[in-house]
């Protein structure tokens, strides 16, 4: 079993349980899902950078990402309609845990001048972003492989009814947020 699920289980919903004074356990928010996207326009030009960007975000993850394209054709950008512009993924159940586990544990730390996460990310739906500049700070990719830094957001989403109280779920996970 993931190490973070038997921390939810165990700690963090007591902890929530008391906080925030729900009756049952099923009350208590939980993280539903973890999105993790990039948009690959260099695809545009060049096929090989959406193959690259495939494999990290495979190798990252642990699961073959989703290939999104273009809804509609934008002149200015040279995008047409139907043209591979960007690859997400969606992890549930312990896939979800495992990555969440390396993401704070691992990535995170090793940003570059890193200061915290913004706490202000939420979506008014308990709902938290968050942007990385480039894909070498998870420990599966090597640096000397990368061709391109290629960034990638990702969007915890939570059964949380306030942006507190996703805010206080994702801290007891360990999220490293900075104070304000």
């Amino acid at each position: 079993m993931a190490r973070l699920k038997d921390l939810y289980k165990s700690k963090i919903v007591p902890a929530l349980q008391e906080k925030y004074q729900y009756t049952s356990t099923m009350a208590v928010p939980k993280v539903q899902k973890v999105v993790v996207s990039m948009g690959v326009g260099k695809a545009l030009v060049d096929k090989k950078f959406l193959e690259q960007a495939q494999q990290d975000l495979t190798m990252i993850v642990g699961q073959k990402p989703l290939v999104c394209r273009a809804k509609k054709s934008v002149s200015n950008f040279k995008v047409r309609q139907g043209d591979q512009t960007g690859l997400k993924v969606t992890l549930r159940g312990l896939r979800m845990y495992e990555f969440m586990d390396r993401l704070i544990n691992l990535a995170i730390p090793r940003v570059k001048d890193f200061r915290g996460l913004s706490p202000n990310s939420f979506d008014r739906q308990g709902n938290y972003s968050i942007g990385m500049s480039e894909q070498t700070v998870f420990p599966e990719i090597d640096p000397a492989k990368v061709e391109s830094p290629q960034g990638m957001n990702i969007t915890f989403v939570t059964t949380a009814n306030t942006d507190d109280e996703a805010r206080e779920l994702l801290r007891l996970f360990g999220m490293p947020f900075r104070e304000n």
